[in-house]
């Protein structure tokens, strides 16, 4: 009886957040529309040129004054993707379009309603028809990378403009990404080996800095050169207003700024939610010179047959929910342009106020490395990013676990994720083990998405010098 009870109420709830998420959402879908107006009225009055967005699409072909670029879009019941491009070093199939792609609730479902009404009616299956379109925006943004001119290296209006962010626009940075490298203390001339850290969405190295770099042993010290990098677009790496912000970018970054710049030859990666797509990415292109692989809580999630990936990660990662609230924030990030611009606006570029804030009102007893990570980007960099690289790489993501599973075998794999992780399913992780039957995965009870490093830094420094220890790896 109490267990029918149980049952009904949980139905209740479930049926409370769908009413409730559906008139929330349709309410930021007409919201987002009138802050698309807002902010071409501002960049127009700031910067005097209207900005391109990604809500309105052209139905034709379209090529850049350079002549270069030719788009194929098929197109069916899931939507849209770009297929191919004509260039010399940008690619378009790395463009996710989900950027793009992102129908309004009310509008999707009623197609969805259709879809399933015609399905019912006429159970054949047909063709699917492919037709030729474009995102004007996609070649606006890219009129500046092939054959034509970049844009200003300078912030625009709505980012924060101060050293910390901006630093990277002076005639005398580098252009390479931070990198905060922990050697050994003869300066790294007796490291035997490299470790590469690469953070996840909206954060920074001070994701490994603040926590497990303090709490490695004097002896994984003495034999390791930690390597902790800023993705592109976050924390005090460059964020170049005219990027895509595409894996191959992320990857073409950190391979000048640490591999390159370090003289790495060798190395293990440690990665966090989507770093582990990059760490993937970098495993695959330097099959032979990863040691090991430990990603946390990866964001992979299995297409099934039939489905569009990006457009079905889409909405894995983001449902548009009310509940729980980890997934609502994913929701505003991934399916609303114009208010997380807004949201980028109020608390990005006056980061230093809320960072005092911080401070104040925790005492100073709080460290504030979370929250300078989540504050130092750009609305363009995170943007971009979400979707070409969590979305972007459905179709990918399933190879480099393949290329894991049958090149690299003397590769360590580690996969470790919190039980209690609400943003990414344990599920994502199991898949992974799944499809690279060697790894190790480990489930941390209590944990989530955060808590599976924050928190539990000495356990997890004494994890990483097991890994790195392993048999397999000595007899290197």
């Amino acid at each position: 009886m109490w267990e029918g009870f149980e049952k009904r109420v949980s139905m209740a709830g479930q049926l409370l957040n769908e009413v409730v998420s559906f008139l929330f959402f349709t309410a930021l879908d007409l919201l987002d529309a009138v802050l698309c107006l807002v902010f071409k009225l501002l960049d127009y009055a700031f910067e005097a040129e209207w900005k391109p967005c990604y809500c309105s699409s052209s139905a034709r072909e379209m090529i850049t004054g350079s002549g270069k670029i030719l788009v194929l879009d098929n197109s069916g019941i899931g939507g849209s993707k770009i297929v191919c491009l004509c260039s010399s070093k940008f690619y378009l199939e790395d463009i996710s379009d989900t950027l793009y792609s992102r129908p309004p609730l009310l509008s999707e479902l009623s197609r969805s309603t259709l879809t399933e009404i015609c399905r019912l009616r006429s159970p054949r299956r047909h063709p699917a028809v492919t037709r030729f379109t474009i995102n004007s925006t996609i070649v606006e943004m890219l009129q500046g990378k092939i054959g034509g001119q970049r844009s200003s290296p300078a912030p625009r209006w709505s980012d924060c403009a101060c050293k910390r962010c901006a630093g990277w626009c002076s005639p005398y940075a580098s252009g390479e990404l931070y990198v905060h490298a922990l050697c050994p203390p003869d300066g790294g001339s007796t490291a035997v080996e490299d470790v590469l850290f690469i953070h996840g969405f909206i954060s920074s190295s001070s994701f490994w800095t603040e926590t497990v770099f303090p709490n490695f042993s004097a002896e994984a010290r003495s034999r390791y050169r930690f390597l902790a990098v800023d993705l592109l677009g976050f924390g005090r790496s460059p964020k170049p207003a005219d990027s895509l912000y595409t894996l191959r970018e992320h990857v073409d970054m950190i391979e000048r700024s640490v591999l390159k710049r370090y003289r790495v030859r060798s190395f293990h990666i440690v990665a966090h939610s989507l770093g582990s797509i990059l760490a993937l990415a970098l495993a695959v292109k330097y099959p032979d010179a990863v040691k090991s692989l430990t990603l946390l809580a990866p964001p992979y999630f299995p297409v099934p047959k039939g489905e569009q990936g990006t457009q079905y990660v889409l909405r894995r990662v983001a449902p548009r929910r009310v509940w729980p609230m980890i997934k609502l924030g994913a929701s505003l990030a991934c399916w609303y342009e114009h208010i997380s611009r807004t949201v980028s606006l109020l608390m990005c570029k006056h980061h230093r106020f809320w960072e005092f804030l911080f401070r104040l009102f925790t005492c100073n007893r709080v460290r504030t490395f979370l929250m300078e990570g989540f504050f130092c980007h750009t609305h363009n960099a995170a943007w971009h990013t979400l979707h070409n690289i969590i979305c972007g790489s459905a179709g990918k993501v399933e190879g480099y676990l393949d290329v894991v599973r049958e090149r690299m075998r003397a590769c360590e794999v580690t996969v470790l994720h919190g039980w209690n992780d609400d943003l990414l399913p344990v599920s994502c992780s199991a898949a992974v083990k799944a499809r690279v039957p060697r790894a190790n995965l480990r489930l941390i009870k209590g944990k989530d998405h955060i808590t599976i490093v924050v928190g539990r830094q000495k356990a997890f420094a004494r994890e990483l010098e097991q890994i790195w220890a392993a048999p397999n790896l000595k007899a290197k």
